[in-house]
């Protein structure tokens, strides 16, 4: 199996890898022209032919496009918690699937999180980017800029909108994306550790937003987006 990566520029028939990339293409493993990878170049998978190589730029001749998976059609609203455990379920979304994380500055999210999660999203999208490249995705999630629960509710133009609710114990996430289908699809909340509050679940109600279970036991906030991707993918046309 090639090795696949995710150029930083691109024309029609060309790649560009610069950076850290590049770097590691030419130090690390010592590439030459005429070696063969798959490069993902403006959402489309290629065959590609080393055409020149520098430690802080190695260009592509792009060749034939090849068969490659879409991302889900999910869009993950995910409350700002503790950071290695949200950088952790950003990674594990991505190898999932999703198409676009949005961090939410809920009010249950600690002062201290929510003041630096703006100086943090350039890393997310970094972590976002080396996994969709280790699980050979042919695109990259977009992660946005933190923002406010009303203001993220706001802009949601998804018809199928699901919130992870500790409240609801009786419509399960599957029954709900059955009652959905079929499924092109689906904006997903992740609440903050604590929950929602009452008035953030207004909000959703409002927003006309189906609160859902995932079963009696209480997860951590990176569990429960974890597994409700897990399900959610299974009922999604693509």
């Amino acid at each position: 199996m090639r090795r696949r990566f995710i150029a930083d520029t691109w024309t029609s028939t060309t790649a560009t890898l610069t950076g850290d990339q590049a770097a590691h293409l030419a130090r690390v493993l010592r590439a030459e022209t005429g070696q063969i990878y798959d490069i993902v170049a403006g959402g489309f998978l290629h065959r590609a032919e080393i055409a020149s190589v520098r430690e802080d730029e190695v260009v592509f001749t792009l060749h034939e496009e090849l068969e490659a998976n879409a991302a889900l059609p999910v869009h993950l609203l995910l409350a700002v918690f503790k950071f290695d455990r949200f950088e952790w379920a950003v990674e594990k979304a991505t190898e999932l699937g999703v198409g676009s994380i949005t961090p939410i500055l809920a009010r249950r999210t600690e002062k201290h999180l929510a003041m630096a999660a703006s100086k943090r999203v350039e890393r997310w999208r970094k972590i976002a980017l080396e996994a969709s490249k280790q699980s050979r995705r042919t695109d990259v999630p977009s992660v946005g800029d933190p923002a406010s629960l009303k203001l993220a509710l706001e802009e949601q133009t998804d018809s199928a909108r699901i919130l992870l609710s500790e409240t609801e114990q009786e419509v399960s996430l599957r029954s709900a994306l059955q009652a959905e289908a079929p499924l092109s699809g689906l904006a997903l909340a992740i609440g903050p550790e604590g929950g929602w509050t009452a008035e953030e679940m207004g909000l959703f109600t409002a927003h006309e937003w189906r609160h859902v279970t995932l079963g009696p036991r209480i997860l951590r906030a990176e569990t429960a987006a974890i597994a409700a991707i897990a399900i959610a993918s299974a009922h999604i046309e693509q």
